[in-house]
């Protein structure tokens, strides 16, 4: 009967020809059907239907279509697999990578890595990649409709976000001078013979060429052999440096003697900052739609400019003791924390997992997508790139120790100038070097763009899921976040700013991260339930096999957690402050340093407390358990699953 019937039982129990038992069973009928169970689904049908007309759907599909569209959503077939090839692989790999390799042993960076990559970056990447894609929500709602009392964990993962993307397209910043600089003829980086060469400032090219006359290399000058035999130098050994070294951090950085001068705003790299400012607004005004598109030529054009430079690299003397350097590992060096506590921190930096944006990309998938495909393929693509990027990077390294007259393992300081010391003196080898000079710095670009999309995106993203009432002011919220952007990341352009970069690379991404890592796999695992995920997985990708079950059970719940807190740990009993080159920071620095590092993890713990108190004044563990438990709007993006889901939990009660 429907709610019609009853109401006409009613009227009909006055008519003397209708017998008072069946009256009776009429009405009882109709108890039975007036029960919240039946109420909710006819409320819910009729709401579906009126929606279904107002936008006339003809499907399931149709109607997740608007659902997707209304928040945003990727528009072509490829476009997510991309962007997240592009966010994963990035800046680290030819950065980053080479240079942990560079300071931890070579080789033996390796090991670790690819242990990390398996046991903990890719269970993150597919957990979160599933979470997203699942709900349709950004870290800042998600956690929150999750279980309410871990809703500071998305708080938390957009503050890293923030902070690396204050820094982050600083060096997008440096790839834009780069890049400007190298239509110049001759290169700008090439010789000694310039003001900011210092004495220890050392050029191949220019002793060649002094030897050809007959003369004497020293000191940057070609002297005549009177002229030397005048100096009555003594054979003393000096350290040489290589003019791109020279020139990167003399005349393009001006950098001082320490972070405690911190000096003027260099103004080349202020507006440097604000043209890469400019390029990441322009890009994402129009959200993913937009950036969906760029990243087909940004995340696949860095692959013909890498193996291009391989090619080359491989013929230049020296290459081989480089290359040997890097596969060749120093067992060592396996024994030490740093070492491991580098490869887990290098694979939050390469796959991006507890980071914010890994969740913000899959919120705009499809409902049906197979996420867990494309975390197996963006995983092993971004190990073979920086494998590959290794190659590329030691085989340089191994030229300039040849030229340098010295040994691989003290060309060059480690640190985020690697880059932009080593790959510029090799194009100053090659034929056409300003194309190559080009072609090499647009593709540093192109590679910092695609990961500052969705750093930008994961912080943009957390306003407008936040505040629903801004979409329709996207881009005012996107130049909004990019003027703070902007002035947050003038610290980095100053005279000590290479000292702050350095501060914020060590710490922004660090413990917190993992810290926030082993949070989330505590609460997808233990808490809502890792069995229960998979159901989950399995109602948007279909069914599994007992095997996947259990290795993911068992991954998620006991050997991913577990690894991590064991890093966290050796890592912290085997802290050394931080340092660059062989300039040691000081201890206010470190202190800065650990409140950078705690700072996101102290949100997350702060949000719990402000939940727990916030119930009156009141703590029993029944408001606990609630506080764990998914809240009434955690439901699929789909909205034909998310009435199912709401038809299976209402309870039947009777009215």
């Amino acid at each position: 009967l429907a709610t019609g019937d009853c109401v006409a039982v009613l009227v009909i129990r006055s008519q003397p020809a209708m017998d008072s038992a069946t009256i009776h069973d009429e009405i009882e009928d109709c108890s039975e059907k007036l029960t919240v169970d039946g109420w909710l689904k006819r409320v819910e049908r009729r709401r579906q239907l009126a929606y279904t007309a107002d936008y006339d759907f003809g499907s399931d599909q149709q109607m997740n279509d608007e659902v997707l569209t209304k928040r945003g959503s990727w528009t072509g077939r490829y476009d997510f697999l991309l962007s997240l090839l592009g966010y994963s692989v990035g800046l680290g790999n030819v950065w980053r990578f080479p240079y942990l390799c560079y300071s931890n042993g070579g080789g033996a960076f390796l090991i670790p890595f690819t242990v990390m990559l398996v046991i903990a970056g890719l269970p993150l990447m597919f957990m979160e990649l599933s979470l997203a894609q699942y709900v349709g929500l950004g870290p800042a709602i998600l956690f929150k409709r999750l279980a309410p009392l871990s809703e500071g964990i998305g708080y938390g993962m957009i503050l890293v976000s923030g902070m690396v993307m204050l820094y982050y397209n600083v060096i997008i910043a440096w790839t834009v001078f780069y890049m400007v600089v190298s239509f110049e003829d001759p290169l700008p980086w090439r010789g000694c013979q310039h003001e900011w060469a210092t004495a220890n400032c050392f050029s191949y090219e220019e002793e060649d060429n002094c030897l050809a006359t007959n003369g004497s290399y020293h000191m940057t000058s070609c002297l005549s052999m009177e002229q030397f035999r005048s100096l009555n130098a003594t054979a003393v050994r000096t350290p040489r440096k290589p003019p791109a070294e020279e020139f990167f951090k003399n005349y393009f950085l001006q950098i001082s003697s320490g972070i405690e001068e911190t000096g003027m705003i260099n103004q080349r790299l202020a507006i440097c900052l604000l043209a890469a400012w400019v390029i990441v607004f322009l890009c994402l005004s129009r959200g993913v739609k937009s950036s969906g598109k760029v990243v087909y030529f940004t995340a696949l054009f860095p692959y013909v400019v890498l193996a291009a430079l391989f090619v080359r690299g491989l013929t230049l003397p020296g290459a081989y003791d480089g290359i040997l350097y890097y596969v060749r590992p120093d067992w060592d060096k396996l024994r030490t924390a740093q070492l491991w506590g580098d490869a887990a921190v290098q694979i939050f930096f390469a796959l991006s997992p507890a980071w914010g944006g890994l969740l913000t990309l899959a919120s705009y998938n499809r409902f049906d997508n197979n996420c867990y495909r494309d975390a197996i393929v963006v995983a092993i693509s971004n190990i073979l790139t920086s494998f590959f990027a290794g190659f590329v990077i030691f085989a340089i390294i191994g030229f300039l120790a040849h030229e340098l007259d010295t040994g691989v393992d003290s060309v060059i300081d480690q640190g985020a100038g690697l880059a932009f010391v080593v790959f510029p003196e090799l194009v100053g080898k090659l034929q056409m070097p300003r194309l190559w000079s080009v072609l090499f710095f647009f593709m540093l670009l192109t590679l910092g763009l695609d990961s500052q999309f969705t750093l930008m995106e994961t912080v943009v993203t957390a306003v407008l899921d936040t505040f629903p009432a801004l979409r329709r002011r996207k881009v005012a919220v996107v130049a909004g976040v990019s003027i703070v952007g902007y002035l947050g990341g003038l610290i980095f352009v100053t005279n000590g700013g290479m000292y702050w970069f350095q501060l914020f690379d060590k710490y922004a991404a660090n413990w917190s991260v993992l810290l926030i890592a082993i949070a989330e796999c505590v609460l997808v695992g233990w808490i809502y339930g890792a069995e229960r995920f998979i159901g989950n997985i399995e109602e948007m990708m279909g069914k599994r096999s007992k095997c996947f079950h259990r290795f993911w059970i068992a991954v998620w719940k006991y050997i991913t957690p577990a690894m991590l807190l064991f890093i966290l740990c050796f890592n912290w009993l085997q802290y050394r402050p931080v340092s660059y080159g062989r300039y040691i920071y000081p201890y206010w620095a470190d202190v800065v340093g650990w409140i950078i590092a705690l700072a996101p993890f102290g949100i997350v713990v702060l949000v719990a407390c402000r939940k727990m108190c916030s119930n009156n004044g009141s703590f029993t563990w029944q408001s606990f358990r609630k506080l764990l438990q998914p809240s009434v709007d955690w439901k699929p993006s789909q909205p034909r699953m998310a009435s199912e889901m709401a038809y299976a939990n209402s309870s039947g009660i009777e009215l």
